[in-house]
């Protein structure tokens, strides 16, 4: 338990969690008793220190109620002696200030204030004397430091105007800055106060002061800076510059580590240059990477202080060196830069740890591409700038601001806009946010345009080749860079870094030993070490990958080795065999489990499954696209499973009749969606799925082929397929039944049927632990509830939707759940909990990174301000709906269909019911041309809408009629259908068949009926 009295008296638990210990007396004794900490207080010292001169009658028990009270939160101990809180003097901040202080360190220990001492406890008789001594203590620290600015010394001096030591130290800042004037206004007023109410001079130190004030003696001294001349703006670290400023406060040796142009070299510059020690010369720079020879290293460090050794006896070199650096670091405070230690690793750690032992006030920063690994190092790891990964708004990601910086200085007016932002963004991707790569191509822009640099990354070696012609030869094209690093690797780490090269989306060890070769983990961790990997914890498991930049380089080492064919051939089977053992559990209750494992192999299983279709390896392309298939219809990656569907079918000759007839129903089933497939066609592929076997062997086309014959429109097919999956051993194929077959019963105007699926189809989703499927089907069921007129019910069901989705970690699906969510809410009139949900899901789209998704949030939130009143905001969220969506590919051609609907309903809002109609009518259309009933009923609804504002109430009651038919039921969860039936009651059912009254509303809407 910590205390802390140098301000509001606080207390807090080990690991820094608050303690509520109560009212104003129960702080008092906190106080007191932490200032004895460790020691017991006598009862009658306890009495005086907390009462004073009017104790209560009975202050032995009113002590005692306090301790009681106390010692339900902290430790509180009854010792003969008295009471003793059970703390240490470490425990308590007035003693740690007093150990620091003492130890000159006095930054560390004025980092403890936080306000006045004692500050909310001042009451107490005990606290006013201990309260001054403290701020005393204070102020005499901040005396000791004497290298405030300005205006700290102004602020303290004016609170303490009769504290000559504060006086002189303003007096020589003041003089520093060429303030003499004011320095000697400073001095003239202490004197006459000094005068005036003590009747005193001033002492000889602030007379010797003034005097040297007088003879200019004080003026500023030009900073000698013996750093590397920076030329370049400091862009994209200021979190890292802080960072190692707040080590060097605490250790004497930081070590910047990372790779090849990270930017560690200009990053310890830039540390040392706004060190404190940086204004009074204390500062030097020693740049290693010229040197070869470990007995070089004293010489160039001699060299950086402007020196050299005199002896001519090599014997006495080292020895007279370390002892000539010591003497000039030894004269005070010092900082010393150690950069490019790589190469001389060991002589680096043996020289800094001598010259750590025998310089006391000496901090060394270290730059390297692998730690010194001595005792008393701090690590600093320096990665990759900030790379924007799906975000709109990427002006602020540090790769990007430091692109953008270096464009303009080789091309003055280069901005970030609409016309370069996608390519400034594939840059730092592709670059990995290096600022050294970053910066060779900017330079490129001399002479090439942004687009040709991005379509020239893949050969990045050769288009990075325009470094400054002043930097060292290593820092001159990418290719040296790398060369550097990888000229330092052992034989052993030679042969494991280029077959890692077969990995790009990195590996765990598991997936490294069974590919590249076994016990590969300590070669594997010696690369870490060396900054040719990286690692980072993905659940608990280590995982190792490369910088694409090195994985280039060594994929080309691969390629002259002529191990590429062996190795690459291994990787593809590795990730054959994995998806394969994981595919099953995508549709169970290790599901999850399933999805991370997918996630974290994502760009393998893609790099596996594209190498294999090019080298037109057939069975194991389509053993590959067989296994990672599920996990991208579950992630909602349709364009993706749609291409790669396709171009497997282009091996079919190659392939299984049961693979093929799979991936035909798959192919089919995708493009046909928004649409109708081919009915011959459809029936062919579901024949051919039925007599090759494909249904026993693949459990997904328990949903595929019912749906396939659905939406071709041949019921009598689709009901077969669904008891055949219904008859399936395999549990998730019989959920799948189910759910299909609530679709036919819809579509039967069996609405009672179909529930009654949906919630069979729910409950065995749940059984198997398919989280996917539950949360389509609660979403199903959702929107069946909300057509009856219960708002609140389908809410709730949508929040399960949405807590399913978000545990399936489906950004998609979130998002979806979150502006139906809202669209609920706006339905039901609760627009304050609408616009929550809006706000919501736009903030999930941000910090996920998944701006795509703000098309679907704009839309909900268009009508969420429309059905709230807000009509012209509703208008200007679906002009910048269309203007967004137009260059946005996946919404398709709802695009066109959703514009109408929502701006039918804002003419209609604003009194238009012939723009309205216009609107109306290309719903009306889209919907009716793809067959897709449940969209038609609604457009049908909004049609009567339209009418019944023209006048035309009996067209009105025509569609409202036929709506009801073509759902079964009208949506009363819509406030404006039930106002229309309310106002024109309830249509008489028809009995004409679905496909007459498709053709009614079309004809209604002026469109084709042929």
């Amino acid at each position: 338990m910590r205390v802390a009295l140098l301000g509001p008296t606080t207390v807090e638990t080990e690991d820094g969690t608050p303690v509520d210990i109560g009212g104003a007396r129960v702080r008092m004794l906190v106080a007191r008793l932490a200032l004895d900490p460790g020691r017991p207080v006598p009862a009658t010292t306890l009495i005086d220190d907390l009462w004073g001169e009017q104790p209560p009658a009975d202050g032995a028990n009113a002590l005692q109620s306090l301790v009681s009270r106390l010692r339900k939160v902290c430790p509180v101990a009854l010792e003969p002696g008295g009471y003793r809180l059970g703390v240490s003097a470490e425990d308590v901040d007035v003693f740690r200030f007093d150990r620091l202080r003492a130890a000159g360190q006095v930054d560390e220990a004025l980092a403890l204030w936080r306000g006045e001492a004692l500050a909310d406890v001042r009451e107490a008789p005990f606290a006013g004397p201990v309260a001054a001594r403290l701020e005393e203590a204070r102020l005499a620290a901040e005396e000791d430091r004497g290298e405030l600015d300005v205006a700290a010394l102004t602020a303290l001096h004016e609170k303490h105007p009769l504290r000559e030591r504060l006086a002189a130290l303003l007096m020589r800042a003041l003089c520093a800055q060429g303030r003499q004037s004011d320095a000697l206004h400073v001095y003239a007023e202490v004197r006459g106060r000094l005068a005036d109410e003590l009747g005193v001079d001033p002492s000889q130190e602030l007379q010797d002061v003034h005097l040297a004030a007088l003879r200019g003696e004080l003026g500023p001294r030009p900073v000698v800076d013996r750093l590397p001349v920076r030329l370049t703006s400091f862009v994209g670290r200021d979190e890292e510059l802080r960072e190692i400023t707040g080590l060097l406060g605490q250790a004497r040796l930081v070590t910047l580590v990372g790779p090849g142009g990270a930017g560690k070299t200009r990053l310890a510059t830039e540390v040392a240059a706004r060190h404190p020690l940086h204004g009074k010369g204390r500062v030097w720079f020693a740049a290693l990477a010229g040197i070869h020879a470990a007995e070089d290293l004293p010489g160039v460090v001699l060299k950086a202080f402007e020196l050299r050794m005199t002896s001519s006896d090599p014997m006495r070199r080292p020895n007279e060196g370390m002892d000539r650096i010591a003497e000039v670091l030894g004269a005070g405070e010092s900082v010393l830069v150690l950069d490019n230690c790589e190469h001389l690793i060991s002589a680096a750690a043996e020289f800094t740890t001598l010259l750590l032992r025998r310089v006391p006030n000496l901090r060394i920063i270290a730059t390297s591409r692998e730690p010194l690994a001595i005792d008393g190092e701090s690590l600093c790891p320096i990665g990759p700038l900030a790379v924007p990964n799906g975000q709109a708004d990427v002006a602020d990601f540090g790769a990007v601001r430091l692109f953008v910086d270096r464009a303009n200085a080789v091309k003055p007016g280069f901005r970030l806009d609409e016309s370069t932002v996608e390519d400034v963004k594939l840059v730092c991707r592709r670059l990995d946010g290096m600022p050294l790569a970053l910066e060779l191509a900017a330079a490129r822009l001399r002479s090439m345009t942004i687009r040709q640099i991005t379509q020239r990354l893949d050969d990045r070696f050769r288009l990075l080749t325009s470094g400054s012609r002043t930097a060292l030869p290593r820092q001159r094209t990418l290719r040296a860079v790398v060369e550097w690093s990888w000229d330092l690797l052992t034989e052993d780490e030679l042969v494991l870094a280029r077959r890692l090269a077969v990995f790009p989306a990195g590996a765990d060890l598991a997936a490294i030993e069974a590919v590249c070769g076994e016990d590969a983990l300590y070669v594997l961790t010696s690369l870490v070490e060396k900054s040719i990997v990286d690692v980072v914890e993905l659940d608990g498991e280590a995982r190792y990958r490369m910088l694409e930049t090195i994985r280039v380089y060594a994929a080309e080492q691969l390629a002259a080795s002529g191990e590429k064919q062996e190795f690459v051939g291994r990787f593809r089977r590795y990730y054959r065999d994995l998806t394969a053992r994981w595919e099953p559990f995508v549709r169970t209750a290790r599901q999850i489990e399933a999805i991370k494992v997918y996630q974290a192999e994502q760009d393998n299983v893609v790099a596996a499954l594209r190498g294999a279709i090019d080298d037109r390896e057939a069975g194991l392309a389509a053993d590959l696209l067989g296994g990672v298939f599920w996990y991208w219809l579950i992630k909602g990656d349709n364009e993706r499973s749609e291409r790669a569907v396709g171009e497997v079918l282009a091996l079919a000759d190659d392939l299984p009749p049961d693979v093929v007839a799979t991936f035909r129903a798959m192919r089919l089933i995708m493009t046909a969606i928004p649409g109708l497939p081919e009915p011959i066609e459809a029936s062919q592929v579901i024949e051919d799925c039925v007599n090759t076997g494909a249904t026993q062997k693949y459990p997904s086309l328990a949903i595929a082929l019912p749906m396939l014959a659905f939406l071709s429109q041949n019921k009598e097919l689709a009901r077969r397929e669904v008891h055949r999956a219904a008859a399936s051993e395999d549990a998730w194929a019989r959920a799948g039944a189910d759910w299909a077959m609530s679709f036919i019963l819809s579509e039967d105007g069996d609405l009672a049927g179909a529930e009654q699926a949906r919630d069979r189809a729910y409950d065995q989703f749940v059984a198997v632990g398919d989280r996917w499927g539950s949360a389509m089907t609660l979403g199903m069921k959702a929107a069946f509830i909300s057509h009856t007129g219960d708002n609140l019910a389908a809410i709730a069901l949508y929040q399960q939707g949405l807590e399913v989705a978000r545990e399936l970690g489906s950004v998609e699906d979130a998002v979806q759940q979150r502006w139906r969510l809202a669209v609920e809410y706006a339905r039901l009139g609760d627009t304050e909990a609408a616009v929550r949900e809006v706000e919501q899901a736009e903030k999930f789209v941000r910090d996920a990174g998944y701006d795509q998704l703000n098309l679907m949030i704009g839309y909900a939130k268009a009508e969420v301000m429309l059905r709230s009143g807000h009509i012209e905001e509703a208008r200007l969220l679906s002009t910048r709906f269309k203007d967004a969506a137009s260059v946005a590919a996946f919404l398709g051609p709802f695009v066109t269909e959703w514009s109408a609907i929502l701006d039918a309903r804002i003419a209609l809002a604003e009194g238009n019911p012939d723009e309205a109609l216009a609107c109306a009518m290309i719903a009306v259309g889209t919907t009716s041309d793809r067959g897709d009933m449940p969209d038609l009923s609604g457009v049908t609804e909004l049609l009567a809408r339209v009418r019944l504002a023209q006048g035309r109430t009996d067209a009105a009651v025509r569609l409202l009629g036929l709506a009801q038919l073509i759902r079964g039921r009208l949506d009363l969860g819509d406030p404006d259908v039930r106002r229309m039936v309310a106002e024109l009651g309830t249509p008489e059912p028809l009995t004409i068949s679905k496909a007459e009254a498709m053709r009614q509303v079309r004809a209604e809407a002026g469109l084709s009926t042929g």
